[in-house]
């Protein structure tokens, strides 16, 4: 008899029949059906035992299906009321994203922060400073369940926003004064619902912030309930010391600590994965003795994508200009040809296409596997959707995890790739209910070809939808049918357990 039956209710809504089933756990797949019912997986049982009764039947047909992708971060803080439909990660299969990273997010921001009511740099990265209309963090929370966007958010507080508020000049440290009130903003966010606090310490907004600083405001991170995450505040030459200061605020605040976009950025920092992966081991196991947990994520590729930052502007390595606000006709250009055509230097260059974004070279191949294959490491996008000329990341993260680095250069089985995007992304940030498939678990799903999954977008056609992705539902509805989103959309607001 279907389950429900005898309660006069139908079994299922949606079966999905005899698939591999990757269930989130780290576990090599099995095959068989999956039932939905009311947004809830209500059986995962043996291929071809489920009797679909009335319900939608989606025929595997050799596929797999898995936990929808939980993008670990990102930057679509602005990006899931301004553009809803969010075809780039519902494309690649992601069902809910992590925003506020690096320091920097949608809310809380109070109008007119900082001298002329302009958010500071990177800032700019999430959007114009009148989108910047949320100044508690319950409104910005109520904006995106009005908006309903087609994936799950959840949302970081970021460090800078919070100083911007509270300061004249972000350029220099706060007072005891200014700490104070951030934390009674942090603290009515956390309240409200929000992940947890991130920072961004290498950017110019806040690189002045002592430690002490942010020791005092992780004083509000509820333990195990609340996360710390960080851009680190150096990812060259100190990125050790830079480590072990994000590690040393999650031993004072006893908050999980989670290092955003973990790399050895510079050609001199070339090589030095394992070195800085047994800090992140070492950090591991003492926080867990503890009863917390350090951790990272990483996107799969060498190059990375910010503001054009002066600090960074080397000739070591290609950047390429994204776009430039008073010089738009150069975006998509390499700035050392641009220095070239204005008989200047690399950094003059840059400091006339201020403000502007850019893609750094600066990674290596080997250190970037070393890094996603660790057990630690989680997967993130770091997608700027405001680029307009966006890094592949954006589009192609996920799908290039699955394709390239497990199924072609076999740098970990599939199951583990699902598990770094799924299983554990959710229970790194309390996420309950997400990135599994068992039964009374939310039904986040993704259905793909493990055969021909694979990124299509490239430096050259950033904005293309990954091939493989036959069928992404989010809360038990469609959203994505391999070809284009759905017209409903049923995303929401997630806040930790």
């Amino acid at each position: 008899m279907d389950v429900g039956a005898s309660y006069g209710v139908p079994a299922f809504d949606l079966v999905v029949r005899d698939v591999l089933v990757l269930d989130g756990s780290d576990t090599p797949g099995m095959r068989g059906d999956v039932g939905v019912r009311d947004g809830r997986i209500v059986a995962v049982a043996a291929a071809g035992t489920l009797a679909a009764g009335n319900a939608q039947v989606v025929e595997g047909e050799g596929l797999a299906l898995a936990p929808g992708f939980i993008d670990a971060h990102t930057h679509d803080d602005l990006e899931v009321i301004r553009n809803p439909a969010m075809p780039a990660k519902l494309s690649q299969g992601v069902t809910t994203v992590i925003v506020g990273n690096c320091g920097i997010s949608a809310s809380p921001v109070l109008p007119g922060g900082t001298p002329g009511g302009r958010v500071p740099d990177p800032m700019n990265l999430l959007g114009d400073d009148d989108e910047f209309a949320y100044p508690r963090f319950a409104d910005y929370r109520a904006a995106v369940d009005a908006a309903r966007p087609a994936v799950n958010v959840a949302a970081l507080v970021g460090h800078t926003a919070l100083r911007q508020n509270h300061m004249d000049r972000v350029g220099r440290a706060a007072s005891d004064a200014e700490i104070a009130a951030m934390r009674v903003q942090l603290r009515e966010s956390l309240d409200a619902g929000a992940l947890g606090l991130s920072t961004g310490l290498a950017y110019a907004s806040a690189f002045q912030a002592p430690d002490t600083e942010v020791l005092a405001l992780a004083e509000e991170l509820d333990h195990r309930r609340h996360a710390y995450a960080s851009h680190l505040r150096d990812e060259f030459e100190q990125i050790v010391p830079a480590l072990e200061e994000a590690v040393a605020v999650g031993r004072h605040s006893g908050a999980p600590v989670r290092v955003s976009h973990l790399k050895c950025a510079g050609v001199d920092n070339w090589g030095r994965s394992g070195e800085v992966l047994a800090a992140l081991e070492q950090a591991s196991l003492e926080h867990g003795a503890r009863g917390h947990d350090v951790a990272c994520d990483c996107y799969p590729y060498a190059a990375s994508s910010s503001t054009l930052d002066l600090k960074q502007v080397t000739a070591d390595y290609d950047i390429l200009v994204t776009w430039s606000q008073p010089h738009p006709d150069q975006g998509g250009r390499l700035l050392a040809e641009i220095a070239s055509d204005w008989h200047t230097t690399l950094l003059g260059a840059a400091m006339r296409l201020q403000p502007a974004g850019a893609v750094y070279y600066c990674m290596d191949e080997a250190d970037v596997r070393r890094i996603l294959a660790h057990p630690l490491t989680m997967i993130g996008s770091d997608g700027l959707p405001r680029d307009p000329r966006p890094h592949p990341r954006l589009w192609g993260t996920f799908p290039r995890v699955l394709g390239h680095y497990a199924r072609d250069e076999k740098l970990f089985p599939l199951h583990t790739a699902v598990h770094k995007m799924t299983g554990l992304p959710a229970a790194r940030f309390g996420l309950h209910d997400r990135g599994t498939i068992r039964e009374g678990a939310c039904a986040d799903l993704v259905l793909f070809d493990p055969a021909t999954v694979r990124d299509v977008a490239d430096f050259h056609d950033p904005v293309r939808p990954a091939a493989g992705i036959h069928a992404v539902w989010v809360n038990g509805r469609l959203a994505w049918d391999g070809r284009e989103v759905a017209c409903e959309r049923h995303g929401g607001f997630l806040a930790p357990h």
